[in-house]
């Protein structure tokens, strides 16, 4: 351990600007024990080789009841008001077997034909939350695209019905402010889509369509023994996670690349020749570079074991610093530097192991589809405000931005 002091940690200064930190942790402090922001103390895990190692080790549960605090302590763990709300049967708090038979029933949704077939909705959600500001000339990015685009399209998915999706879009809002709403609103928000969720799976057993709601039922009807509480919360998650990234991954994603024009007139240039590859790739590398996941979500060790050469006892939390990790100069050469073409890039921006993110295809079309449209219909879209006066959302888990305003030459009437 270095003599010189940890870098302050969960600061404002440290949300803004992370990487420092995490480099001076990687060098002298790998494995690092701190307290939290709700107190809880946990293991942070800041180097590549032992974060692949971490995230695939299933002495490491997702299951909060290996933690070893009291149980009050354990809503401080989660996604604030999912315990409340009897949500907490889904796919990032469980383990085999329980975790492999719900995963199994929601693959289905997101193999990669059903999100090419999807293609298309992604494109016109796309066109039509940009028609809304361009004649404009300015718009807030997070609030105005990359916030609705990704709840609308998973709301598809769904299967909530399109009278319905504002709602969805209020609720979603609030659970994101991360303390930046009314005391108490997350947990109402988490609450209140509980029972719009659980309401819907009533009216959907009588009227099945083609959406995953539909196929969560369907595969509980036919002996996959699915309680209508795995259901809602499978929804949820689905709905939470599928859309947060997505949000972050476009946010973080274009203020990247107005930050580094080089290589965003690089992707303008492929594009206007019709090319897909930089776009792919650079779609990756803005997840390693910066990516919508700070840290993976909680583990909790069953059993002593050790990471990185730090002894880690039975019951203690263990976080996953994705961020740092790919990060590490021993994985990535330049780390710190942008590439769009970087090729070797096995990024933790999705996971590792058996919680790979199911939801990773429709983020990355969402993510290269929102990326492309922007580039190529506001070409020369502009920051509108200093990066220093720039707020990243408070939280543990994601990291994107509060608001990212832009200005860019009004598009004539289409």
């Amino acid at each position: 351990m270095s003599k010189t002091p940890v870098p302050a940690l969960f600061s404002w200064e440290f949300a803004s600007d992370p990487y420092p930190a995490y480099a001076w942790l990687r060098q002298h402090a790998p494995v690092h024990r701190t307290q939290l922001p709700s107190g809880v103390e946990a293991w942070l895990v800041t180097r590549y080789a032992d974060a692949r190692q971490a995230l695939a080790d299933q002495r490491l549960s997702k299951n909060p009841a290996h933690h070893d605090e009291p149980a009050h302590a354990k809503g401080k763990t989660g996604i604030p008001g999912e315990r409340k709300a009897e949500l907490m049967t889904h796919l990032l708090n469980i383990d085999p077997p329980d975790h492999t038979r719900l995963r199994r029933l929601v693959a289905k949704a997101f193999t990669p034909r059903r999100v090419a077939a999807f293609a298309p909705r992604v494109q016109e959600l796309t066109d039509r939350l940009i028609d809304g500001f361009a004649g404009r000339g300015e718009a807030d990015l997070i609030h105005e695209f990359a916030f609705p685009l990704p709840i609308y399209a998973i709301c598809d998915l769904l299967g909530v019905p399109a009278e319905d999706q504002d709602d969805f879009r209020d609720w979603a809002g609030m659970m994101i402010r991360h303390g930046g709403g009314p005391r108490g609103g997350v947990a109402r928000s988490v609450k209140m889509m509980r029972g719009y969720l659980l309401d819907l799976i009533h009216r959907k057993r009588g009227d099945l369509g083609d959406d995953l709601i539909s196929g969560l039922i369907r595969a509980s009807d036919h002996g996959e023994h699915l309680s209508e509480n795995e259901a809602a919360a499978m929804a949820f998650i689905l709905l939470f996670a599928g859309f947060e990234t997505t949000v972050n991954l476009i946010g973080n994603g274009t203020y990247a690349l107005l930050r580094n024009p080089a290589q965003r007139a690089l992707l303008q240039d492929s594009l206007a020749a019709g090319e897909s590859e930089l776009l792919e790739t650079g779609v990756e590398e803005l997840l390693r570079y910066d990516g919508p996941v700070e840290m993976a979500t909680w583990r909790f060790a069953t059993e002593p074991l050790t990471i990185g050469g730090q002894e880690i006892a039975a019951g203690d939390p263990v976080l996953v610093v994705l961020a740092a990790a790919d990060r590490d100069p021993e994985r990535f050469p330049g780390p710190d530097v942008l590439d769009l073409a970087r090729r070797d890039n096995q990024h933790l921006g999705y996971g590792h192991g058996i919680h790979y993110c199911l939801g990773a295809p429709l983020a990355r079309l969402e993510g290269q589809t929102a990326l492309a449209t922007l580039l190529r219909r506001l070409p020369d879209l502009r920051l509108a405000a200093d990066p220093d006066e720039l707020r990243w959302r408070g939280g543990l888990i994601m990291r994107g931005l509060r608001t990212l305003p832009v200005t860019f030459t009004p598009e004539e009437p289409r």
